[in-house]
């Protein structure tokens, strides 16, 4: 697997070694020991998968400490524009933010350290999304920052009218009113 930085700390593009032939193709998906040596050590505890279709923005999540979680996602069917916004006050890219777009032709992962709020925006008629993390989901830990707060900046490559939130998606507050970030 190669690391790629990115111009944020932390954060990293992770393209696995793909093995094609007449078959199809063949690549490690995660190696809990090439993760450690290239990336950190991690330890993931939990898997989830989300199925959506052209259009819907899900974001921007974090869960606060002590149940802060570092992710690991990856598309299996399909295409999104990836985001992760550093919500570390202290930090000097505090506010700024990583795009990617994963799919499943380039097979990147984008790894999200705590500190972050992450979403994703689905670019093709649907999509597979799948992603680990390092604690386990805790309701009472929920924190979120408004998809379209104009201080960040985000192009989310996806008309404004034909953007799809949740109901909670729709109500978050921006950045600088949030209540609560890591410090």
């Amino acid at each position: 697997m190669e690391v790629i930085k990115t111009p944020i700390e932390g954060v990293v593009i992770i393209e696995p070694r793909l093995f094609n032939d007449g078959r199809g193709y063949f690549f490690e998906s995660f190696s809990q020991r090439d993760f450690d040596q290239k990336v950190g050590t991690v330890r993931f505890v939990q898997d989830n998968e989300s199925k959506s279709s052209y259009g819907v923005l899900r974001g921007l999540h974090f869960q606060k400490p002590p149940y802060a979680q570092s992710k690991l996602v990856r598309v299996v069917k399909g295409a999104v524009l990836d985001v992760a916004v550093d919500i570390r006050k202290s930090s000097p890219t505090f506010g700024q933010h990583v795009a990617v777009e994963l799919t499943e032709d380039n097979h990147r992962q984008l790894f999200i350290p705590h500190g972050f709020a992450h979403g994703f925006s689905v670019l093709s008629d649907e999509v597979i999304f799948q992603y680990k993390c390092d604690n386990f989901y805790a309701p009472q830990s929920e924190g979120a920052i408004a998809w379209n707060d104009p201080a960040l900046g985000i192009d989310w490559r996806i008309p404004a009218d034909k953007v799809i939130l949740s109901e909670k998606d729709k109500h978050h507050p921006l950045l600088k009113d949030a209540e609560w970030l890591f410090d």
